[in-house]
Order: structure tokens, then C-alpha cells, then sequence
């Protein structure tokens, strides 16, 4: 059988009184469909990552469309064998990614998206550019761009403190943000250009949006996602990456079959095993 898996975001202004009445309609329309995974909602927009049948989810998607804030949503759409997520949620948050900084509004203004096509084309040219890994470093660590500037962050809390530590001469290049699916760099590239950043951009859709439309050229490696697939490759086929049971770090064949420890935590008997139990609430981190 095969299951759509669908993420989408939207930076869209939402009263704080229309949520839970929001989040109810939601969380039916997707029991009544069959889909599980999450949806996040708060005042600053939407955050979702569900999977279905093929049917069901184009039934969502046209669902969201019917109501005018989300009419424009993007879509990026991946397959698997087996349902990536374990239930359905439904969540108000304080913000649908958390970066706890309150002066970044991206429904209000965000900096310029650029284009799959158009990134591949930069790196054909040789662009002069700063391209910037917005992710966590367990993501970094199973694949990034060509040449890309890894932060070295825990989470994306500490971007704003990381950006801070960069040489002063990157605000004057062209500065590319990317993240998994575009949600994380919309945001970074915001705050970039508020701390005076002259030429950001974001990357339209993330990673996988370049998978689909490039495939893997000038990428290395994988991307993880954080659903039962753990990661993908450039053909959006999910890997043979495992996660451990016991710190939930994504496992490489060549850590799986090293020692029988995990190289994160050091558990010997809880690695080597498709992650089954992945918090369905981390899944909207994909994008």
C-alpha cells in the first residue's frame, strides 16, 4: 500500500480567538479521512506534516483550500510503503516553529525566496555566495549542501546566538538559508536581514523541494526526517538511517554495524532498529 506524506507550512496572521475552533474542524476533517501525524497552529500561522492514502490527503488539501487563509498553501509531497506516524494531533503553540524571537514576523515581511532551479543554477555559476545550514546538527551530520556553513546548533533556539558569532564580512555577500522544508530558513533568513544581513534569500520549499525538482546535485548525503522514515534520499526514498530507541540520534549503516553501541549515547542494546517510536509531535520539524 502506498501512503502520501504531505508538509506544508503557512506564515498567515490567525486570531488567538478563532484557534480552538480552528484546531476542532482540523482534527475531524483528518480522523473523518483517515490521516494521522501533526498540525501545529498559533498565531502566526500553520504547521503540518500528514500522511494518508492518496485520495484522503488530496481530500485534506482541498479541505485547507476551501478556507481563504490557507487557499495559497504549498504543498511538498513524498510516498512510503507504510504510514509514517502513529496518531493525529492537533496543537496550539505560542509559534508553529519556536525561535522565541517575538520581533520576527514572517507573514508581515520575509526575505526573498529563491527557486530550487535558480540554487542549482547558482552553484553552476559559481556564485559568490554564504549558503547556511538552519538545522540541527544531527540533521547536518547526514547530509548538507556543497560549501554550506554549519552552526552547529542543538536546536533552532540557538540560532539567533549562532548568527551572532559569524564573521561581520558575511553581511555583505549573498547570504542562501535553507532548512528541510522551508519553515526554519524562513524565519532564519528574517532575523538575518533584521541583524543587518544586505542580500538573504530562503530556499523555496527546502531540501525537499530541491530534491524534487534537482534530485541530489550539489547535495551530500541524506535528509532526515523526523517521522518513522528517519531519512530520505535525493529520489525521496527513505534510507536504511535508523534512530536509536534510547536518545532518538539518527544511526548511519556504518554506526549500526560498528560496535552495537550507539556512538551518541553509548546503549548497547536499543540501536540498529527502524524508529517505530518517533514523537509524532517532532514530525512538523521536517519543515
Amino acid at each position: 500500500m502506498i501512503y502520501d506524506n504531505v508538509s506544508a507550512y503557512k506564515f498567515v496572521d490567525l486570531f488567538e480567538a478563532d484557534l480552538p475552533e480552528l484546531k476542532s474542524s482540523l482534527l475531524s476533517k483528518a480522523v473523518e479521512l483517515q490521516l494521522k501525524g501533526t498540525i501545529l497552529l498559533s498565531t502566526e500561522g500553520i504547521n503540518l506534516f500528514v500522511a494518508g492514502l492518496p485520495d484522503s490527503v488530496q481530500d485534506f488539501l482541498s479541505f485547507l483550500a476551501s478556507d481563504c487563509r490557507f487557499s495559497d498553501l504549498p504543498a511538498k509531497l513524498s510516498q512510503s510503503t507504510e504510514q509514517p506516524f502513529t496518531r493525529m494531533l492537533v496543537r496550539i503553540k505560542k509559534e508553529i516553529i519556536s525561535m522565541g524571537r517575538e520581533e520576527v514576523k514572517p507573514a508581515q515581511h520575509t526575505a526573498e525566496h529563491l527557486s530550487a532551479q535558480e540554487l542549482k543554477k547558482w552553484y553552476e555559476e559559481g556564485r559568490d555566495m554564504l549558503i547556511l545550514d538552519t538545522r540541527n546538527n544531527y540533521e547536518v551530520d547526514l547530509g548538507t549542501f556543497k560549501d554550506a556553513v554549519d552552526l552547529n546548533i542543538d536546536t533552532f533556539r540557538a540560532f539567533p546566538d549562532a548568527v551572532k558569532e559569524l564573521p561581520d564580512a558575511y553581511k555583505k555577500k549573498p547570504v542562501v538559508t535553507f532548512c528541510t522544508g522551508g519553515i526554519r530558513c524562513e524565519k532564519a533568513a528574517e532575523y538575518m536581514l533584521q541583524q543587518g544581513y544586505e542580500e538573504v534569500y530562503q530556499l523555496d520549499g527546502g531540501i525537499l523541494k530541491y530534491f524534487e525538482e534537482c534530485g541530489g546535485r550539489h547535495y551530500q548525503g541524506e535528509c532526515f526526517v523526523f517521522d518513522k522514515r528517519v531519512s530520505v534520499d535525493a529520489d525521496l526514498k527513505e534510507t536504511a538511517v535508523t534512530q536509536c530507541y534510547a536518545c532518538r540520534m539518527p544511526l548511519t549503516i556504518e554506526q549500526q554495524s560498528d560496535t552495537g553501541a550507539c556512538p551518541h549515547c553509548g546503549d548497547n542494546a536499543l540501536t540498529g532498529i527502524k524508529a517505530n517510536q518517533v514523537k509524532d509531535e517532532n514530525a512538523t520539524h521536517t519543515l
